[in-house]
């Protein structure tokens, strides 16, 4: 808990249009953009500390300017959602403009410490709630706040639409935004819509399961969700960490990825902290992005969504009792799915019903943007201290975010939420995992999993 009092004044919202005049127009979504489960904002935080040679230079004043010109090139941005037949969502480039908040802190950077990691601990202070933004039809579709602090430093925190851009759609722009800042004429890399690329094929055509989006029938939410009283944790695994995870599996998983490794060893002890009924179905659903796959012919510079979910299904009981090379395995099987084939089919099959829900409590999604590159955008500022997820998901919605710990090492940064007692058997089931792990592991010593409040 912090021990000084953190309070950050707002001035009021502006709205901040293009540049430069920009076309009026009405622009399609992708069949992935318009999904029910991406009518939602998301945002993403940057902490910059001061610099001597930005010394006497206004981060607001710069980010504000880079924002408008950003917006000549991005300009759907500045637009509005509307509906269009079989409530299919639309853009309406009207350049009315995205909501712009000037703020200062009480404190200086440093004094947040290591809570600069996600979960953020104090989102309402750096993403402001203004009235009317943060809805769908007729909204902004984007909000962005610039805080400074005392020392000279600053965060700035973006709340996007996710029917316009995923994470690294949303890097883009903020790249772009860092560009302008610096003086750069044009973006080095220009967007492109063209969500017609990622719109379902006539006629349909489904060629595979999508377990992804089936629906629960006779299965009953078990009661520990029922608990509104929701906490949230952060998790971290390091160098340490892994090798011992690694040194316990077969032979033939010793070159498991980082985040295979972690995903697994989350969904074994998530599920076992939720007590599912054994015979329950569970899913592992790692999203995955389909740029550069071969046929997809997603060009450079295309922001929208481009993220598919395949899935791996389990009996509860067989996942809580099994090794860890069980869960491990079923995660790489899932990630091995998305296929350019796959992908088509996950369009067409997302078609035909209509916009199914992903999100369901016997789903564990993980997305991982510990490599999108939010801890690169450098504004004049140099790289931010931290830069990536703000809050880290909801209970069955995971998002990995990147940190370097003290001794310059990468961390990977697992924030978590989930109600209270699920919370500490959940935190019981990872520390007896690891522990026992690095007990097997000679050359380790048992640690305690990180968590902070």
């Amino acid at each position: 808990m912090m021990a000084f009092t953190f309070m950050v004044t707002p001035k009021e919202p502006e709205l901040i249009v293009p540049a430069q005049p920009t076309p009026h127009e009405i622009k399609a979504l992708s069949t992935l953009d318009d999904q029910e489960t991406l009518r939602c904002h998301y945002p993403m935080i940057m902490f910059y500390k001061s610099k001597p040679s930005m010394e006497g230079l206004n981060p607001v004043k710069i980010i504000r300017e880079a924002l408008a010109k950003t917006l000549v090139y991005y300009y759907p941005y500045a637009g509005r959602l509307i509906e269009g037949p079989d409530n299919k969502f639309m853009v309406d480039c009207t350049a009315e403009g995205v909501v712009f908040v000037e703020a200062d802190a009480s404190v200086s950077i440093v004094q947040l410490g290591d809570t600069v990691q996600p979960p953020c601990r104090y989102p309402e202070l750096l993403v402001s709630d203004v009235p009317g933004s943060d809805g769908m039809l007729g909204c902004p579709l984007m909000l962005v706040q610039v805080t400074r602090f005392k020392c000279g430093g600053f965060v700035l925190a973006i709340r996007f639409n996710h029917v316009i851009s995923d994470a690294l759609g949303s890097l883009q722009f903020v790249t772009t935004m860092s560009e302008m800042a610096k003086g750069a004429p044009t973006p080095s890399i220009l967007p492109v819509w063209k969500r017609e690329l990622l719109t379902a094929r006539h006629p349909l055509h489904v060629t595979h399961t999508h377990p992804e989006y089936e629906e629960e029938g006779k299965s009953i939410i078990p009661s520990s969700l029922n608990d509104k009283n929701l906490v949230r944790r952060s998790f971290s695994f390091g160098p340490k960490e892994i090798k011992a995870i690694r040194k316990n599996l077969p032979a033939e998983l010793h070159s498991t990825s980082r985040f295979d490794l972690i995903t697994a060893c989350l969904w074994r002890s998530h599920t076992r902290a939720i007590q599912f009924d054994p015979d329950d179905d569970v899913r592992i659903m790692c999203m995955v992005n389909v740029r550069g796959k071969n046929c997809l012919d997603l060009p450079s510079g295309y922001y929208g969504n481009a993220i598919i979910c395949p899935a791996k299904v389990s009996k509860a009981k067989i996942l809580c009792e099994s090794p860890l090379s069980y869960a491990i395995k079923l995660v790489k099987e899932a990630r091995r799915q998305a296929t350019p084939e796959y992908s088509r089919s996950t369009i067409d099959f997302i078609a035909t019903k209509e916009r199914p829900k992903l999100t369901s409590p016997w789903n564990f999604i993980v997305s991982d943007t510990s490599k999108v590159g939010f801890d690169e955008v450098d504004f004049g500022w140099g790289n931010p201290i931290y830069g990536g997820t703000m809050y880290g998901g909801t209970f069955h919605y995971i998002v990995y975010a990147h940190q370097r710990n003290q001794k310059g090492e990468d961390v990977m940064v697992v924030p978590m939420t989930l109600p209270v007692a699920v919370m500490e058997r959940f935190e019981d089931e990872l520390r007896i995992l690891l522990c026992d792990l690095m007990k097997n592991s000679s050359s380790l010593s048992p640690i305690m999993v990180p968590s902070k409040l």
